[in-house]
């Protein structure tokens, strides 16, 4: 297996080099014919319920498992011009949720923006929060905006245990996520009775699926309380997916073939009738539309005769759209299935 590097924070040539990878089964039944086998294909969009905006790639942290490939010295950003055409095809609909994400969208100088315009439009917004961003000096009153504006917030936290925090994240980030956690706790974030939703995701730190997310939900809970006083409102698990550093890594390691097969192995047609995918549009930095954030990683637009770009937002028939697949969806239909909303059922794959 060959792949071409191309430098510390660009792990493979490109994304239809990683396209061509995944494209080949090595014995297991391609994701299409496996939607094929269970009914569900073409798997169409069952209308908009959240509107995610990747705002670009810029970050303050290089995590291991990050398949945006993000990092400090990213320059993809989304412009004012283009995140204004976001909210005037915003407007036009009525989707409840506005889901913020990058890279550290916070980062992004329109990001406040962005927020104070979905709120006067009357959308829940949330922010996917990598937690370090909040201790940044030009940031010190971003978790202040955040509470004000009442932004729920999903921040990725891959362990309770510091070394395997560090591991995937970078050293240090543990401790610094945990001060995070406080000061939000502080404001009230993942307090009953708030209103301010504070929801952790939790990534394997390895070549293996997440745990039973109730579980892991408790243990989290119980550790965080007993070892920080931290609070949370929910814990999301998120299987890792085989694109950009989390691929590279698995390649790298020669577990590329063994976790494929698992997450085929593990195909859950009832996992597979609810992806998230069917109930969202994700808009790039440079304004095309995806059916998800992992699509728009591998440059797969919408397609089959959706419009692609959010200048030409079309509601009606991006609601009904067929969904662009490949052989990374595995990921979000093995055993309970993966979201941006960690599992998407509680039932057990066919066999």
């Amino acid at each position: 297996m060959s792949l071409t590097l191309l430098g510390e924070h660009h792990p493979l040539a490109s994304a239809a080099e990683q396209l061509k990878l995944l494209a080949d089964t090595h014995g297991h039944v391609s994701f299409k014919d496996r939607l094929e086998q269970a009914g569900l294909f073409p798997l169409r969009a069952t209308g908009i319920t959240v509107f995610q905006i990747n705002v670009g790639k810029l970050c303050n942290q290089t995590c291991k498992h990050c398949h945006v490939d993000a990092g400090p010295d990213r320059t993809e950003r989304m412009s004012r011009d283009t995140a204004a055409l976001c909210m005037q095809a915003l407007a036009m609909t009525d989707i409840p949720t506005v889901d913020l994400t990058g890279g550290a969208p916070e980062l992004n100088p329109n990001f406040r923006w962005l927020v104070e315009q979905a709120r006067g439009l009357g959308r829940h917004v949330m922010d996917r929060c990598n937690l370090s961003v909040l201790l940044i000096p030009s940031q010190a009153d971003l978790a202040e905006f955040l509470a004000m504006h009442r932004v729920e917030i999903i921040a990725s936290l891959p362990s309770y245990r510091a070394s395997q925090t560090d591991a995937q994240r970078g050293d240090g980030m543990f401790e610094k996520s945990i001060e995070a956690l406080r000061r939000l706790n502080q404001l009230g974030y993942g307090q009953p009775d708030s209103g301010l939703a504070l929801n952790l995701v939790y990534n394997p730190v390895g070549a293996f699926l997440p745990p039973k997310q109730e579980a892991i939900e408790a243990q989290f809970r119980k550790e965080l309380r007993a070892r920080h006083g931290i609070e949370f409102t929910h814990l999301y698990t998120i299987t890792n997916m085989p694109v950009s550093r989390y691929l590279e890594f698995l390649v790298e390691s020669g577990n590329y073939d063994q976790y494929m097969e698992r997450l085929a192995t593990a195909f859950n047609p009832t996992a597979a009738a609810s992806v998230m995918c069917r109930s969202m549009i994700s808009i790039g930095w440079d304004g095309t539309l995806y059916d998800c954030d992992f699509n728009q990683m591998l440059e797969l637009p919408v397609d089959h005769g959706s419009s692609s770009h959010i200048r030409d937002f079309d509601p009606l028939q991006l609601n009904q759209r067929q969904i662009v697949t490949r052989n990374h969806c595995y990921g979000c239909t093995a055993g309970s299935g993966s979201s941006c909303g960690g599992a998407v059922t509680m039932a057990s794959p066919t066999k």
